[in-house]
C-alpha cells in the first residue's frame, strides 16, 4: 500500500483550500534538515522547497488535522464517538473560575485561569516549561516558552508600535515551530496551551511517538470559533468599519461575540462588541474547515463563553486534567463560582449551540469546495 506523503497533502488539503496552517507538517518533517517543505507566502499553505529530498515517510500526512487518519484511535483514547453525537466531547466536570492572583486577572483573558493554573503547575513541579502564545499585535501571537510567573505575565498584553503591529498582524503563528527546539533543551515536563487544530496535532504526535511529544505532560485547550488574518487593506477596512485604531487595542476576548477593550485612562477604557457575522471577511478561510469549538482532545478546555465577566468556563476531559483542576481548587488558586443544575444546563446549551454552528459551517464549506472543484474539472 502506497504511503501518502506531502504530495498527497497538496492534492487533498492545500488545493482544496482547507489547510489550517498549524505548522505540524513543516515542524516535524523527517527531512527537516534538508528544507524539504516550508512557507513561502504569507498566510498560505506550506510548499515544497526541495522536493527531491522528500523521504515520503508519511509523517506530515498523518499529523495533518484535515486528513483525519488517526481519528478512530484518538476517539477511542478520549472516549469519543463523533462530532454529531458528542459535539462537546467527553466532559468529566464543568467549572466557572477566576484567578485569585490579581496579576493574572489583570493581564489575562477572562478570569486569568490558564496562566494561574500554569503557575500552580510550576510551583508544584508538575512542569518545567509551558508553550504559550505571546501577544505580538492585535489578533497576532507567536509561540513562547514560559519558565516562570514573570514569563507568563510577559506573554500577556500588547507592547508594539503601529509599524510593528502591521508587520505582525499579517502573520498567522503556530506553536508547532517551537516544539522541535524542545528536544535539545533541559525541559522534560511541558504543558502546551493551544487551539483545537494545534492540540489535535500534538495528540497525533503522541499517538505516533514523535519526539518531543513524550515531554508534553498536559494539553490545555482553548475554545476557538475562528482566527483572523489581516493585510494592509483589511486592517484599514477594519479600522474604518468599526471606528477602531489598532494601536488603541488593549485586549481582545471572545464570549458571545468578539470583545475589544480599548486603551484609555483607568476609568475611561471602553469595550467594543462585534458580532461574529460582521467578522466573516477577516476570518482565516482555513477555520471554515474546522469543526472543533471546545477543544475535545485537551486534558482541560478553557474559554470565556458561558461564564460571567472576568470568569473562565473550564471543562475537565481526562483523568489527568480532572485531577489537576481538583488539586488547584484545593490549593485555592481559583475562585470557583457555584454552578447549579440550571446554570450548568444553560452553559452546556450555549456551548452546544456554538459547537453545532461550527460543525454546520464546516459541512457547508466543504460542500461548497467540492462543488467548485467539480465545476473546475468539468470546464477543463
Amino acid at each position: 500500500m502506497k504511503v501518502k506523503s506531502f504530495e498527497d497533502l497538496i492534492e487533498e488539503v492545500h488545493n482544496k483550500g482547507i489547510c489550517q496552517q498549524c505548522g505540524g507538517c513543516v515542524s516535524f518533517c523527517n527531512s527537516m534538515d534538508y528544507d524539504v517543505i516550508g512557507y513561502k507566502e504569507l498566510n498560505s499553505p506550506p510548499v515544497f522547497i526541495n522536493k527531491e529530498n522528500c523521504l515520503k515517510c508519511g509523517i506530515c500526512y498523518h499529523l495533518c488535522p484535515q486528513t483525519h487518519v488517526l481519528d478512530d484511535e484518538l476517539n477511542r483514547t478520549f472516549n469519543l464517538l463523533d462530532y454529531s453525537s458528542m459535539p462537546l466531547g467527553n466532559i468529566f466536570d464543568l467549572y466557572s473560575c477566576q484567578s485569585v492572583d490579581f496579576d493574572f486577572l489583570r493581564h489575562g483573558t477572562d478570569g486569568g485561569v490558564v496562566n494561574a493554573l500554569l503557575n500552580f503547575m510550576f510551583e508544584e513541579k508538575l512542569i518545567d516549561g509551558a508553550i504559550v502564545a505571546k501577544t505580538k499585535a492585535p489578533f497576532s501571537r507567536e509561540p513562547y516558552l514560559a519558565k516562570n510567573k514573570e514569563d507568563l505575565i510577559s506573554a500577556s498584553g500588547l507592547k508594539l508600535g503601529v509599524s510593528q503591529q502591521l508587520e505582525e498582524v499579517q502573520r498567522y503563528h503556530s506553536y508547532t515551530s517551537a516544539l522541535p527546539k524542545i528536544s535539545s533543551t533541559k525541559f522534560k515536563k511541558l504543558a502546551v496551551v493551544g487551539t483545537p487544530c494545534q492540540i489535535y496535532t500534538i495528540r497525533c504526535m503522541q499517538n505516533l511517538g514523535i519526539i518531543p511529544s513524550q515531554n508534553i505532560e498536559f494539553c490545555l485547550g482553548l475554545f476557538c470559533y475562528e482566527n483572523f488574518e489581516f493585510d494592509q487593506h483589511k486592517m484599514e477596512q477594519f479600522e474604518r468599519k468599526f471606528n477602531i485604531k489598532f494601536e488603541d487595542i488593549k485586549k481582545i476576548k471572545i464570549k458571545e461575540d468578539l470583545i475589544i477593550q480599548l486603551k484609555g485612562d483607568k476609568n475611561k477604557e471602553s469595550l467594543v462588541h462585534i458580532p461574529f457575522e460582521d467578522l466573516i471577511g477577516y476570518m482565516r478561510e482555513a477555520c471554515n474547515a474546522c469543526s472543533d469549538f471546545t477543544n475535545i482532545y485537551a486534558d482541560v478546555s478553557f474559554g470565556g463563553l458561558g461564564s460571567p465577566d472576568k470568569f473562565t468556563t473550564v471543562f475537565t476531559r481526562t483523568k489527568k486534567g480532572h485531577k489537576l483542576i481538583g488539586e488547584a481548587l484545593k490549593q485555592g488558586i481559583f475562585i470557583n463560582s457555584e454552578i447549579d443544575s440550571p446554570t450548568e444546563k444553560r452553559i452546556k446549551n450555549l456551548l452546544l449551540e456554538y459547537s453545532i454552528s461550527k460543525i454546520e459551517r464546516k459541512e457547508k464549506f466543504m460542500e461548497s469546495k467540492l462543488r467548485n472543484l467539480k465545476e473546475i474539472k468539468s470546464n477543463v
